[in-house]
This record gives structure tokens, sequence and C-alpha cells, in this order.
């Protein structure tokens, strides 16, 4: 997913949601993705979500590169590549995003990398501890997580972003979307 500020400069968007509780656990908001960005989010949110089983990724050359893909397999964790063209392997995805687009990005003007990460983040908030979820029987994902309980698995969602250069950031998967 991408969008631009208001100089024209592209932002993109790393979206990290809970293939079970449908949590949101971080829409990451950059120039650029590396593999090395995708590694440390990724070990942000293992050291305080625990590791999921597999993570669903689209194809994007950062969730493929090799370090990334080697990094995952020395952690333990599955890979599962939705097909090219097979938007039904990620719906909830899909609808995440449509919903992110249609409600946020296409109704703001981010005048700035700071003004999208934090008005984004706050969306994200809202999203996961304000908004029901059908799927979830008309809870928030917040409070479905925080229902959880799974061996040696923390259910606490990722805090607010603090913006520093530290990397700011589940039980049957995760899934990551490039956009």
């Amino acid at each position: 997913m991408s969008d631009r500020t208001e100089d024209g400069r592209k932002l993109k968007l790393l979206v990290v949601i809970d293939e079970y509780t449908r949590e949101c656990l971080a829409i990451e908001v950059a120039r650029c993705f590396t593999a090395r960005d995708v590694v440390g989010v990724l070990q942000y949110l293992f050291a305080i979500r625990g590791r999921p089983g597999h993570i669903r990724s689209d194809n994007g050359p950062e969730f493929v590169a090799k370090a990334v893909v080697r990094w995952l397999d020395q952690a333990e964790v599955g890979t599962l590549f939705i097909a090219k063209g097979s938007p039904w392997e990620n719906g909830y995805v899909e609808s995440f995003n449509g919903k992110l687009r249609d409600e946020l990005l296409n109704r703001e003007l981010f005048l700035s990398l700071e003004e999208a990460r934090w008005v984004i983040d706050r969306w994200r908030l809202d999203y996961n501890h304000h908004r029901p979820h059908s799927a979830l029987e008309y809870e928030t994902p917040a409070a479905f997580a925080a229902g959880c309980v799974l061996p040696g698995i923390a259910t606490q969602s990722p805090p607010a972003h603090s913006h520093s250069n530290e990397p700011r950031f589940s039980h049957s998967g995760w899934y990551k979307d490039r956009g």
C-alpha cells in the first residue's frame, strides 16, 4: 500500500495483521522498506507477541528477500506467499487495506513522513480498540486478543509508535502486506 506526501514524495506502508485476532499489529510508514526493515519489525513483534506458526505475505521484494526468508527459517516460522492475482487468499487483509484507504488515506493530505506516521498510527489504534469486527462476534480486535490465552504467548497490543530510531511496532499467523 502506498500514498504520497503533499510534496509528491512516496510513502510506503508495511501492514502487519494477526490472522486470528484481526488485530493490526503494525503499520510502518517509510519512503521505502528493505529486508532489514522487515526483519526489524518482525523481531519487535516476536518479542512482544511471541512467534507465530507462519507468516502469510504477498510477493513484494522486501518479503521474498533471502535475508528475510533466512531469518524466518532460523526463527522456525513458516512462510506462505499468496499467489499473484489471487486476492481471495487474503480477503480480510484486502478488506482492511480498503478501509484504511477509504477512511484515511483518501481523505488526508500528509505534510510530512512524521505526520503520516502519527495520523496512521492513531487510526490503527482506533481500529484495534474501538471498532467491532463481525468475524469476532462484534468484539474489537484488541478485546478479542485480550481474551485469547495461549501458552507462552503474550497477548498485549503493540503500543503507539514513539517514532524514535528504534523499530516501532499471535496466534495462528500474521499477514504482511506492502500494498
